[in-house]
């Protein structure tokens, strides 16, 4: 299942309401998004770093067809380039208030270092959430397009596809100081690729997480909380041959 929201100079995925199709010789680093139709403020981070960014405001007319409202120009130099993933997102929504951050709070209160904080997410969210094998089954029956997590959604209902334990993770962690990056991408599946979404974090020294991941100093590490929670199965993948696509 791909998100069709997203476009990074691979072919064009198949159009919607929500979708900009962009023909591939001229994508450099494209990020589309829905924009709520009520008003409501949301945070789309520079994830591509520095450089220039030009943003476009496009409305919908017919199918697949879009007219310009708006459009900006801005140079970006980020004070760090772990900003985009230190800060709530369309996609990592939380806020101070949030329960996913008062509890991430909580359990790493006594932690000793940033791996420590890590590790007491990674268990917690690995003995406290299965996976939600009907929501993704209804995802891929219904062909169901830009779909949205909610982390204390997930922390409440204790349930969840990858996209959910993929952004309750970096919720958790980023509203701790550790740059935390959503990825959505690919994995092996029994020969075959199947769409999934998992963290990457970044840590100033290395430490343990699990006893079998060590996180390195000044890399960044994998960590898929689905695949430690859920184990292999057919929506999940083996934990293998990941390949990143997008990252937010």
């Amino acid at each position: 299942m791909r998100d069709p929201l997203y476009f990074y100079g691979d072919e064009p995925y198949e159009a919607d309401e929500n979708a900009i199709l962009i023909p591939k010789e001229l994508v450099f680093t494209e990020a589309f998004a829905k924009l709520p139709g009520d008003g409501t403020p949301v945070v789309y981070p520079l994830q591509s770093g520095n450089g220039q960014y030009n943003v476009r405001v496009m409305q919908n007319t017919t199918e697949n067809k879009y007219m310009e409202l708006f459009s900006a120009q801005a140079d970006v130099v980020l004070d760090s380039e772990f900003e985009p993933f230190l800060r709530p997102s369309q996609r990592v929504a939380y806020s101070v208030d949030s329960a996913c951050v008062l509890l991430a709070s909580d359990i790493s209160a006594q932690a000793a270092d940033a791996a420590a904080v890590v590790s007491s997410v990674y268990e917690y969210i690995q003995s406290n959430v299965d996976y939600d094998y009907d929501k993704a089954q209804n995802i891929v029956d219904n062909n169901v397009t830009g779909y949205l997590p909610d982390p204390d959604e997930t922390l409440s209902t204790k349930k969840g596809i990858c996209y959910d334990y993929a952004a309750l993770a970096a919720a958790m962690l980023r509203s701790q100081g550790i740059p935390t990056k959503l990825i959505t991408g690919y994995v092996s599946s029994g020969g075959s690729e199947l769409y999934h979404a998992w963290n990457m974090i970044w840590l100033e020294e290395s430490g343990w997480i699990t006893v079998e991941i060590r996180a390195p100093r000044h890399e960044w590490q994998r960590i898929d909380l689905t695949f430690a929670a859920a184990g292999q199965s057919a929506l999940v993948g083996d934990g293998k041959g990941y390949a990143d696509k997008e990252v937010y």
